[in-house]
């Protein structure tokens, strides 16, 4: 598929703006691990998702990370563009979590571009909303949920990404997404096999009981 067809507003650009976007574009495939964006810092441009999967995430400085979103088919990532967006005051690192197509959009021809088309800054005011309405969530559930009940969440949303239900996981990985401990993974994983929801492996979780592991995410 062509770039054009990843963009909802492509057709309420002027013929200039389709050219100066799509002159500008670079393409990557990256595998598995690889850094895309590192930080604040870091103006990447804005990365379109052709295929694949992209993990963003935020690091304390005791180096313990948290996800506040991925990225799949057609997502745009803005965060990796924080340089055309003052209001951002946190360092956002962007990973590939599978192995990933993507386009590059550099930073100053899509901000030009947003400044000359009402369509394009709604466009990007939409995505903003979205991904800010992820952090949001993100916080409520750090704050006010228990970590059996966010370890719950956590395999059911990556069962549904995976559209599986054995999951080739660490409790490290886990622990990364959520913001957590190992150890604290590896207490709550034992927890829940023992009351049926799940089955531990070396390397593997294996949801047994969706429906009792929805109950816990939802109590």
């Amino acid at each position: 598929m062509e770039f054009s067809e990843y963009i909802p507003i492509w057709n309420q650009l002027t013929p200039g703006q389709r050219e100066l976007l799509s002159g500008s574009l670079t393409t990557r495939a990256v595998k598995t691990g690889t850094v895309l964006h590192g930080g604040g810092a870091d103006c990447t441009g804005l990365l379109l998702v052709k295929s694949g999967q992209l993990r963003a995430f935020i690091l304390s400085k005791e180096g313990r990370e948290v996800t506040l979103y991925r990225l799949f088919d057609r997502d745009l990532c803005l965060f990796s563009a924080s340089c055309i967006m003052r209001s951002i005051q946190f360092d956002v690192t962007i990973t590939a979590e599978k192995d990933t197509e993507l386009w590059i959009i550099p930073a100053d021809i899509y901000k030009r571009i947003m400044e000359q088309s009402a369509a394009a800054a709604n466009y990007t005011n939409e995505i903003m909303a979205a991904r800010f309405s992820e952090v949001m969530w993100l916080m409520e559930q750090v704050m006010w949920n228990s970590m059996d009940r966010r370890v719950a969440a956590f395999l059911l949303e990556e069962s549904a990404i995976e559209g599986a239900n054995r999951l080739s996981i660490t409790h490290e990985t886990i622990a990364n997404h959520l913001g957590t401990h190992r150890e604290v993974v590896t207490r709550m994983l034992r927890y829940l096999q023992e009351e049926g929801m799940v089955r531990l492996s070396r390397g593997t979780v294996e949801l047994l009981n969706e429906k009792k592991l929805t109950a816990l995410r939802d109590a």
